[in-house]
């Protein structure tokens, strides 16, 4: 679903990722983890088209993200840490801007949008200018404009920043519901539980390079996600 292939990316002088390769599969919620200035952001931002690289190729879904940019876009959506919307929008008007853009038809958005602003509680909000929200509300409707035009690929940068421990747990149901239907979640977390208990693949990043890949049993092995990660970080 996701080929990174021997991306490269560079800012000035510096290699902010390095020949960094893998794959993310059908299917799967797959986690990518480092520490701060990792290149976390930067990949996450190489894939959904927002950052350029130098070397190297990622191909969604076969196509190339460089060479056909819509049509990778059209699969996906994405979730940045902190999303910036319009702010004088209305919730409702924002969502359904979103749904516009992907040519979501009223048969599939309107019951979603039913759905996901009642699962987060945001019901009574959607009529409601975005300028007046919390971060944690502003989250949320970032979720449900993307999860309304049901993507393919959901493609998120620390999605639980801000959320409360209910829409925690409610997204973490609604990732798993979009595999079982054989979407493909990538996403970046701090939060190494959550992602040890929800993740079926997991890649690790220093400094730029993949030191870990592979399947999240095999790379914890008779240890938690949590000590892999720091004897990886050499602490």
């Amino acid at each position: 679903m996701i080929e990174i292939k021997n991306v490269s990316k560079f800012y000035g002088t510096k290699k902010a990722l390095d020949n960094v390769s893998f794959e993310v599969n059908k299917g799967e919620i797959f986690a990518f983890i480092g520490h701060n200035g990792a290149g976390k952001t930067t990949l996450i931002k190489s894939i959904c088209g927002i950052l350029d690289f130098e070397e190297g190729e990622i191909l969604i879904d076969g196509k190339s993200i460089q060479e056909d940019p819509l049509e990778c876009k059209r699969k996906m959506a994405y979730i940045p840490d902190d999303p910036e919307l319009y702010e004088d929008m209305k919730a409702i008007k924002y969502i359904n801007f979103i749904c516009d853009m992907y040519d979501t038809p009223s048969e599939v958005r309107e019951p979603n949008i039913r759905r996901y602003a009642e699962m987060f509680n945001m019901e009574s909000e959607l009529s409601n200018t975005i300028r007046s929200f919390s971060h944690g509300m502003k989250q949320k409707i970032a979720l449900i404009a993307a999860l309304s035009h049901e993507p393919k690929i959901l493609i998120m940068d620390e999605p639980f920043v801000g959320l409360d421990p209910k829409a925690i747990f409610d997204m973490k149901e609604v990732m798993r519901g979009i595999v079982k239907n054989g979407g493909t979640i990538f996403f970046s977390t701090h939060i190494l539980d959550m992602a040890e208990k929800l993740c079926d693949r997991v890649a690790i990043v220093k400094k730029g390079q993949i030191v870990k890949v592979g399947d999240m049993k095999k790379i914890r092995g008779d240890k938690s996600l949590e000590k892999v990660f720091l004897e990886l970080e050499g602490k």
